[in-house]
């Protein structure tokens, strides 16, 4: 089990992430526009830099939905390879057979 400060953690970064999602599209558009003159790619690429680093959506960590583990992260089933193989064990997870040889 993760420690409940970090599961929190995450959560206020996934607030913050969407939260400054639209502004921080816009600003990356307008850094990459070519068709602008030089000034305003650079402004925009400052504004950018100043927004908080937790609206970044690659400072949020995938976890486990039970417990919160924050390593070994399977997508499909939105568990860590660990309960991952419990609940495949166990016949929880549909279209997800155990194999055997």
């Amino acid at each position: 089990m993760a420690k409940r400060s970090k599961i929190v953690a995450n959560e206020r970064r996934k607030e913050i992430v969407a939260r400054y999602a639209e502004q921080r599209d816009a600003l990356r558009a307008a850094s990459k526009d070519v068709s602008l003159p030089l000034e305003e790619p650079m402004a925009a690429s400052r504004a950018l830099a100043r927004l908080p680093r937790d609206s970044s959506p690659s400072r949020v960590r995938r976890r486990d939905q039970v417990d919160g583990r924050p390593r070994g992260h399977v997508g499909k089933a939105g568990l860590s390879r660990i309960r991952f193989r419990d609940a495949a064990h166990r016949g929880e997870l549909p279209g997800i057979t155990t194999s055997s040889w």
